[in-house]
């Protein structure tokens, strides 16, 4: 018998009123979270068996909050949350071209390992044997637990039921609003990019609460961190830009009525002319060096390289004259490659191999550098991007250009402190997994 009118509102007004309820209970255990679990707007949707969300909305069964509410409270508790931190995380906008049953399940998989770490009454739950022995399969390889080292982890998973195990052991939420990428549309890609300044929000509100740090806590924001790396790298590659006038029509400063006005007037003679320089903001000149060492893995390469000059060929960034240098150097420099236009990026990347293999001494770069510098092969040197693992010899002394090393792996990593006039960017290799 279908429920009357009044029937339906009365679900519908209790089931927000329960998650309303359990956004509260939250607040009390996770309070820098505060911003977060507000910003999904409730949605009831009733053909769900579980929470859905698209980063928007918070998607609902009236008939399934209702059921569980009465039966198991504390699993509204842990599925609200679970949607709220694939936000945080940024899940939703990260999966490109992965299979997606694995990343559904990868994605669950760390969010639901940082829940359980949480002390926290209104999220505590037991581990069954499933959980326990996968969590301790990941301590015991020392694979990270975010969405993406986990995803290659389960790459390797063959028996079709220990991938089903895993699927039906973690899996909470619905993932079938989730974004197929995060240019999928303009509306997702602005939703993910306030989760961003969200996340960003919460790392900070962990940091101030160092009082209430644990594994978790350093969990969160290291996933954070992760899921807006990527956008971080771009921001930062901006520093490498510089500003110049270009031949090329300035249509933002030129009036074509009054052009085709002195057309008509004159005879085919303009009024005013077309200014034909523009100052535009792109990459002219600067030296990549990859560390080659024996450390250095000749795939993460390739794809940082790919990711790097994906960035900064979009949108026109290169100059007609555009002098980049990509050097493989460990103690020595043992290649030099010239890149002056785009079509020497694709042989570039299409015959690429690692060089070298001996120790890391990064002063020998510099040098090749300076030296490339005084013969006058590059003049307006903007800056130097050096890709390494961070263990080697570096110069004594500043350069006359902008010098950022580029490290891979979490920033809170033990590494050896860089000169002081260097820029430091820490990377991950999830920010590279195309």
């Amino acid at each position: 018998m279908t429920p009357s009118l009044s029937q339906r509102e009365w679900e519908n007004n209790m089931s927000v009123r329960i998650l309303e309820l359990v956004r509260n209970e939250l607040y009390l255990d996770f309070r820098y979270l505060d911003m977060a679990l507000s910003s999904l707007v409730f949605s009831p949707k009733e053909e769900l068996k579980t929470i859905a969300t698209d980063g928007a909305s918070l998607f609902f069964s009236r008939e399934q909050i209702l059921r569980v509410f009465k039966n198991n409270p504390l699993f509204l508790n842990r599925t609200y949350l679970h949607s709220v931190l694939h936000c945080i995380f940024r899940h939703l906008w990260m999966r490109k071209n992965r299979e997606p049953v694995l990343w559904n399940i990868a994605c669950d998989i760390a969010v639901e390992q940082v829940i359980d770490s949480f002390d926290k009454n209104s999220t505590k739950r037991a581990l069954s044997l499933v959980r326990s022995r996968y969590y301790e399969h990941l301590k015991k390889e020392k694979i990270p637990v975010t969405a993406a080292a986990v995803y290659r982890d389960l790459l390797s998973v063959t028996d079709p039921e220990e991938q089903l195990e895993l699927q039906l052991e973690f899996y909470t939420d619905d993932h079938r609003f989730w974004p197929r990428d995060a240019s999928s549309s303009l509306s997702s890609e602005a939703i993910g990019k306030q989760w961003e300044k969200i996340g960003r929000r919460a790392s900070k509100d962990i940091e101030l609460r160092g009082n209430q740090s644990s594994s978790a806590l350093s969990s969160v924001t290291s996933q954070i961190a992760l899921g807006k790396s990527r956008r971080s790298y771009q921001e930062f590659l901006k520093k490498f830009t510089v500003l110049q006038e270009e031949l090329h029509c300035n249509y933002d400063e030129f009036d074509l009525n009054y052009y085709t006005y002195g057309l008509q007037i004159y005879q085919n003679m303009p009024l005013i002319e077309p200014l034909e320089t523009r100052e535009v903001k792109k990459i002219s000149e600067f030296v990549i060096v990859i560390d080659t060492s024996y450390s250095t893995d000749g795939l993460l390469v390739r794809r940082f390289l790919r990711e790097t000059f994906r960035i900064i060929t979009q949108r026109d960034s290169f100059f007609k004259k555009s002098h980049i240098r990509i050097l493989q150097c460990d103690n020595q420099v043992r290649s030099d490659t010239v890149i002056t236009s785009e079509s020497d990026i694709e042989r570039l990347l299409q015959n690429f191999s690692l060089i070298g293999g001996g120790g890391t001494d990064f002063r020998p770069a510099f040098a090749y550098v300076d030296k490339l510098l005084s013969q006058g092969t590059l003049r307006h040197l903007k800056g130097l991007l050096y890709f390494t693992d961070g263990q080697g010899i570096y110069p004594a002394r500043r350069p006359p250009y902008d010098t950022a090393f580029l490290f891979m792996g979490d920033a809170d990593a033990v590494r050896p402190v860089a000169p002081v006039w260097a820029m430091v960017m820490h990377l991950n290799e999830e920010d590279f997994d195309l």
